[in-house]
């Protein structure tokens, strides 16, 4: 008996690829966390989450808070000569560990370092899929050496004019609901609406436990998926089509 719950349809996706997001710590933000987990959705499942750095070290504070939420496993690396970054050297190696091992399809590599180039080169040398974040000032050799490259100005200029939520009208909501509309404001972008804003109501799901494996629709009061959107009329736009086999939402304007 298959049941109509467009979430519970979606937690087993073997045919998707599977990413490994790598962040040098000591050369990103822990504050575009949640921009980068949404980019390096749209290319498959991140089952390796790992964050580098000393973390004996004040800079590294920042992400402490994050690793739990997000599921990242710290990775230590002392600094054996005071100034020199030592976490790319056993990034790298992981890197190259996981890439022999099979484990997943593309690499998700998080840092402005142009150190990273040549790792970026192996990998695609391997047939595999490589995603660069980074700032503007990352050097054009190691941009070009991956298969796509996102500067995180983009990402925070975007949220800031409503890739998420942003602007959109919800102080008549409560804090949950609040919650709620980012987050599917946030799985609507993973998965990339077509040129009218709309986006297939089973791949939001997908993406929704991505971003929060504990999403579930009960928690809103709602047995499903489609019923949870349907309440929340205000934010977001339903439509059926295929003759009603396929559901689709969107942002309102």
């Amino acid at each position: 008996m298959v049941r109509n719950n467009q979430i519970q349809n979606e937690d087993r996706e073997d045919n998707e690829n599977r990413i490994a997001i790598l962040i040098d710590g000591d050369n990103a933000q822990a504050s575009m966390i949640e921009q980068i987990l949404v980019e390096s959705g749209k290319y498959g499942n991140a089952t390796i989450r790992r964050v580098y750095g000393d973390w004996t070290t004040p800079n590294m504070s920042s992400w402490k808070d994050i690793l739990n939420i997000h599921a990242f496993q710290p990775i230590q690396q002392f600094r054996y000569t005071v100034g020199k970054n030592a976490t790319d050297s056993a990034m790298i190696i992981d890197a190259m560990d996981i890439l022999h091992s099979d484990q997943v399809d593309g690499f998700c590599l998080i840092s402005s370092d142009s150190d990273y180039t040549r790792l970026a080169t192996r990998i695609r040398e391997s047939g595999q899929l490589v995603v660069g974040i980074g700032e503007k000032k990352t050097p054009r050799a190691f941009v070009s050496a991956c298969n796509v490259f996102i500067y995180t100005e983009n990402l925070k200029r975007r949220s800031r004019s409503g890739g998420g939520t942003g602007r959109r009208k919800t102080n008549n909501l409560t804090t949950q609901e609040r919650e709620l509309v980012e987050l599917v404001s946030q799985a609507i972008d993973m998965v990339g609406p077509d040129d009218d804003g709309w986006t297939r109501l089973s791949e939001v799901g997908t993406a929704l436990r991505r971003i929060d494996p504990g999403f579930d629709p009960r928690s809103y009061g709602h047995r499903q998926l489609s019923q949870l959107i349907k309440g929340h009329g205000s934010q977001f736009e339903m439509r059926k089509i295929a003759n009603g086999a396929i559901i689709e939402i969107r942002l309102r304007d």
